[in-house]
């Protein structure tokens, strides 16, 4: 599917790509690394921090992805049990292969990875101290279900929290991607992150939370950099054809794709170097469910 900005309508286009949800699936862990998984190792990290959880606790991380936050738990929290999963085998394995490969003292034997939908997790109830979940929620089909699965697998006082990418403000790579990509075709706006996932924000996520039972809800800001080594490190990942924004591009005809490369390049802000600093922001989200101590410590 190759969309020629010259051709068509709007409308028709806009509607075509809002309608084609392969843009929102991630399979391919390299690609996911280049785009935003070097990125998410900072944010887990902090992340994590602000949790505050003691060591010896029974965690599990749904949508694991290509391991950043299960890798994170392992090296940081001393967990007593340790299960990563995600809907895509292909994330599954990457996962597992780049958390083998860390080295991680001991964790390798507390941890395991297994393919499961967030709707349906392979865990049995009120299993779990901690259930968490790193840049996944928006991409959810229904993250109330799925929150009330966490639940669910959750023991009483068990911490439940997760962490969203800031689309509609504090992601400045993604802000200059849209802004030129609009300029050039109004019909990208039915890919924008920041008008259609308006849950990552701090009220709607303390909404979620308090809505599916959740107590002592709190609700962070995590702000990272994100520093480029040149234009071709910021753009090369847009082609990979995984999530909305690179899903848009794989589908220019390769004039309109040129154009939207041009445009990008004149708005970020080069240092004189050719390096590119940008920021972006993460909202963390944790509740306690009801019953028994709290996991978080104090």
């Amino acid at each position: 599917m190759d969309i020629d900005m010259d051709a068509d309508t709007a409308g028709g286009r806009a509607e075509h790509i809002a309608q084609d949800r392969r843009f929102d699936v991630w399979a391919a862990g390299n690609a996911y690394e280049r785009y935003m998984g070097r990125w998410s190792r900072t944010v887990a990290e902090r992340f994590v921090t602000w949790l505050g959880c003691p060591d010896g606790l029974r965690w599990l991380d749904v949508g694991c992805g290509t391991g950043a936050l299960t890798a994170t738990v392992a090296a940081r929290c001393g967990p007593a049990a340790l299960l990563g999963v995600d809907r895509s085998a292909g994330f599954a394995a990457s996962a597992r292969g780049r958390f083998a490969a860390a080295q991680v003292p001991g964790a390798a034997a507390r941890a395991r990875f297994a393919v499961a939908d967030a709707g349906a997790l392979p865990v049995p109830d009120a299993s779990c101290d901690v259930v968490v979940s790193g840049l996944v929620l928006n991409f959810l089909p229904g993250p109330g279900s799925a929150l009330a699965e966490a639940v669910r697998v959750g023991r009483p006082g068990a911490t439940v929290a997760a962490y969203v990418w800031d689309y509609a403000e504090g992601m400045r790579l993604l802000r200059h991607f849209w802004d030129a990509a609009l300029a050039l075709d109004p019909a990208a706006a039915a890919l924008h992150e920041g008008r259609r996932f308006p849950q990552c924000r701090p009220d709607p996520l303390r909404g979620l939370w308090t809505g599916a039972g959740l107590l002592d809800v709190a609700v962070a800001e995590i702000e990272v950099d994100t520093v480029f080594t040149g234009f071709a490190d910021l753009w090369e990942p847009f082609l990979s054809g995984q999530g909305p924004a690179p899903g848009y591009v794989a589908a220019l005809a390769p004039p309109a794709r040129d154009r939207l490369r041009t445009a990008l390049r004149r708005a970020v802000p080069a240092r004189p170097d050719g390096s590119i600093a940008l920021t972006a922001r993460a909202w963390a989200v944790r509740g306690r469910k009801p019953g028994g101590a709290a996991a978080v410590q104090p």
